[in-house]
């Protein structure tokens, strides 16, 4: 049985071989305005390209009160040899996709930290927090057709394209991506290769 607090230090702040996974915090506003409002980073997605640290600071505030109230939430992304600074975001949050409510997993990164495995690193243990301390069914990922590497990272990680959601007024229909608790149970626990940068 897991104790309340090494469940808590789980959720908060798992390790990995490289990275360090913690809570957003006030002063990762430069970074995430810093990564938010890149077009390159939102290249296959303009309409999420924040144009004001307004903006940022909404985006992150929405964050934090997921952490407050779910006890886990996005990620501010790290190398564990370069704590101060930061490559991106990314974890689970509980979102209502496709009329249910279920995890969500999401990830940004810099373009110089692309093409080097850590969103497939992030999200293994998004994973393993998803099927192990949460106890979810299922995580969900949505994203842009013509967004391969992501598509890529996601199916290489155990994810299967389930549908297509036109869920957004004049943009393209985003595809779910699916995995759920029994196919991660059964799939091999061994890290992906990375996604070649700009594949």
């Amino acid at each position: 049985m897991v104790s309340n607090e090494l469940r808590g230090a789980m959720l908060c702040s798992p390790e990995t071989e490289r990275l360090l996974l913690r809570p957003p915090q006030d002063s990762d506003l430069d970074a995430l305005f810093e990564i938010q409002a890149d077009p390159t980073v939102n290249r296959f997605n303009p309409g999420a390209t924040l144009s004001s640290r307004e903006a940022a600071q909404q985006l992150l505030q929405s964050w934090q009160q997921h952490w407050q109230t779910e006890g886990f939430g996005y990620w501010a992304i790290a190398l564990r040899s370069q704590p101060q600074h930061l490559l991106g975001f990314g974890g689970l949050m509980s979102k209502r996709i496709d009329g249910r409510q279920g995890l969500s997993l999401y990830f940004r990164f810099r373009p110089q930290a692309w093409g080097q495995g850590f969103a497939s690193e992030m999200a293994l243990a998004a994973l393993a927090l998803a099927f192990g301390p949460l106890r979810a069914p299922a995580v969900l990922a949505l994203v842009q057709p013509a967004n391969m590497p992501s598509r890529k990272t996601l199916e290489r990680i155990g994810l299967h394209l389930k549908a297509s959601l036109a869920d957004v007024p004049g943009q393209a229909p985003n595809l779910l991506y699916e995995i759920t608790a029994a196919a991660y149970a059964a799939a091999p626990k061994l890290r992906p290769e990375p996604t070649p940068f700009g594949a």
